[in-house]
């Protein structure tokens, strides 16, 4: 709590410094939309100096940069499409309250309910994060755009007009140089800020290895979620009320499920149900993370593998677990495994991966359970360079969606255009792909308004 205060302190003082800065240089503003634009000389000698001393490296890497963009918009297409037929056809609308469509701005953990799911997302991590993010970006299209003999006007900055203390930055180029450029050429450059992008996630994350494999060590197993299936709702016989321990009955023919009475009501008019298995954690209601059992030290998940085969369903253990820094000792009965009836059961699914370090950091969540640490300042920069690889990836992939706005448009148009080695097909294809996809996000912020009514 106390550092959030600090953060939220942080916050205002930088929109204070921004609204202030901004009103002492309005000679240096312009706006273009709702964003104001600060623009300045800053950076680019050293783009110039870059661009024009590498010029064989730039050439050779720019094969790289389209390849890369080309599987980024490729992915893009693919996963927008995806999640618009998961959201209309699933309940994940109704389960979510953040809206599927939004900017990534400080505190949306909190603000939507998704701290089960995120690390913690304060503004100290957001302004680093988009000052990496945005300058990687931007140098990348400077550099790559004066390879090509494309001068650079200017560089700056783009603040929100509504809070400006929401901001990012900018390398204006030639346009008129810009367009005479091959298309070979334009599409290096328009793919070379995700290029870059991506080259910094994959910078970050070897960093994550080095500096954290050894800062941090497995200490545990996170119950990310009670086991769960999914059944037919006409494969149900019985529902009863199990009054006081707050869970709905569900039977079927083979198998006892539970439910909450609030998930029951969600779910009341669907043909498919989630359900939770009747399971020990669930029934004692135990959350948190596995740190021992039987005094038993749990390290990670082969170890509780191996300590629960010395049991059997039906024997009783003492489980220690840990939930925000604070130790719970469980006394319960281990049930039976609803796929083998000779292994004992917990109940319960983990993201965690502790035999694979990187996967573990990016995956799991409330990690100060799983892994011990010297400090908290270990954590601070572990949720730092997480979010600096996240952001660098989302800003990658977003920036290719083939839309008019973006950098993906232009890449999209080109790439038919030499394809197909007729520019029509090039333009008619990006219009449709344009307004295709702003049909589908449309369709999903539909489906999320329309939950409210």
């Amino acid at each position: 709590m106390g550092f959030f205060i600090t953060d939220i302190s942080l916050l205002i003082a930088f929109a204070l410094f921004v609204a202030i800065f901004l009103s002492k240089n309005k000679k240096n503003l312009g706006k273009e939309g709702s964003m104001i634009l600060y623009r300045t000389q800053w950076g680019v000698k050293f783009i110039d100096k870059i661009g024009n001393k590498y010029k064989k490296t730039l050439k050779t890497l720019s094969y790289f940069s389209i390849f890369v963009g080309g599987i980024l918009m490729v992915s893009m297409i693919y996963l927008i499409t995806r999640s618009v037929w998961n959201y209309i056809t699933t309940s994940i609308s109704e389960m979510i309250n953040a809206p599927p469509i939004m900017p990534l701005i400080p505190y949306f953990p909190q603000l939507f309910g998704l701290e089960s799911f995120f690390p913690p997302f304060y503004f100290t991590y957001f302004i680093l994060a988009i000052v990496i993010v945005a300058t990687v970006h931007e140098f990348a299209h400077g550099i790559f755009a004066r390879r090509y003999g494309i001068k650079i006007k200017s560089t700056g900055f783009a603040f929100w007009k509504y809070f400006p203390a929401f901001f990012g930055a900018f390398v204006e180029q030639d346009e008129k140089q810009m367009n005479k450029g091959s298309k070979f050429e334009q599409m290096s450059i328009l793919s070379a800020g995700v290029f870059a992008n991506v080259l910094t996630a994959v910078v970050f994350g070897l960093l994550m290895i080095l500096l954290f494999s050894q800062a941090f060590s497995a200490s545990g197993v996170q119950i990310s979620n009670y086991a769960f299936d999914v059944i037919n709702a006409s494969e149900i016989q019985k529902i009863e009320n199990i009054g006081g321990e707050g869970f709905i009955e569900i039977k079927t023919e083979n198998t006892n499920y539970l439910l909450t009475p609030e998930l029951l009501e969600k779910q009341q008019d669907r043909e498919l149900l989630i359900v939770f298995y009747n399971s020990p954690l669930i029934k004692n209601k135990i959350q948190g993370t596995i740190k021992k059992i039987n005094g038993e030290e749990i390290k990670d998940i082969w170890k509780l593998r191996e300590e629960l085969e010395k049991y059997s369903s039906g024997d009783k253990i003492l489980l220690t677990t840990k939930k925000s820094g604070i130790e719970k000792e469980n006394e319960i009965i281990l049930g039976e495994h609803p796929e083998n009836s000779s292994q004992a059961f917990l109940g319960f699914n983990t993201y965690s991966r502790p035999d694979n370090f990187m996967l573990s950091m990016m995956f799991a969540y409330r990690l100060q359970d799983i892994y011990e640490t010297a400090n908290e300042f270990n954590w601070f920069v572990y949720y730092l360079f997480w979010w600096i690889i996240v952001i660098n990836l989302l800003v990658a992939l977003f920036n290719m969606l083939p839309l008019g706005i973006l950098d993906g448009g232009r890449f999209f148009y080109l790439g038919i255009w030499a394809i197909t080695k007729n520019e029509k097909i090039g333009k008619k294809l990006f219009v449709f792909a344009t307004y295709f996809l702003l049909f589908l996000l449309a369709v999903m912020m539909s489906k999320w308004i329309f939950r409210f009514f």
